[in-house]
């Protein structure tokens, strides 16, 4: 598909833990590009509505945590570095 490992294994698998029915994804810039190929290979696999953060993403501190409220399932970021918590 591209050129990084999403791991898009490990995304579908948390997509089927969580019955994630509405999943609001964040893209740091260099991946924005990879958007529709993203949610196509979603979309393809499963019944699931996607809806991409249009804002910034510096990293695991800037996670939009202010759309808990919004009904999302699901809040996928992508990144170079792994968060723990």
């Amino acid at each position: 598909m591209m050129d990084y490992d999403l791991e898009l294994d490990r995304l579908y698998s948390e997509i089927e833990r969580n019955d994630a029915k509405k999943i609001l994804i964040q893209l740091p810039d260099g991946l924005k590009p990879y958007a529709k190929t993203i949610q196509e290979e979603i979309k393809n696999r499963f019944d699931s509505e996607v809806v991409f953060w249009a804002g910034s993403c510096f990293g695991a501190c800037d996670a939009p945590i202010h759309v808990r409220n919004l009904g999302f399932d699901l809040l996928v970021q992508f990144g170079h570095a792994p968060w723990r918590y």
